[in-house]
């Protein structure tokens, strides 16, 4: 179960900026996915680890998160973004 990091297309982004956003400080914090989440990442820096690995994930990324993962964030940079659950 892994993390997909990868630059969005302009529609991608577009879409994005009406959705949700959230957004935390420099912090660390354990998270369960009960869904799978898309979000685009605004600003901010955070490492995410999980059983089988860990991704570094910055400003400007398009990330999902897999349904069922159990990760720890770890925020480096206060981080903002647009999500969706689905």
């Amino acid at each position: 179960m892994d993390v997909t990091v990868r630059k969005p297309t302009e529609a991608e982004k577009s879409g994005m900026a009406s959705k949700p956003a959230w957004g935390c400080g420099v912090s660390e914090f354990d998270w369960h996915y009960d869904s799978e989440e898309t979000c685009l990442i605004i600003e901010g820096e955070v490492i995410v680890s999980y059983d089988g690995g860990s991704v570094s994930i910055t400003a400007g990324d398009y990330v999902t998160f897999p349904k069922g993962l159990s990760c720890v964030w770890k925020v480096l940079k206060p981080i903002r973004k647009h999500y969706i659950f689905r």
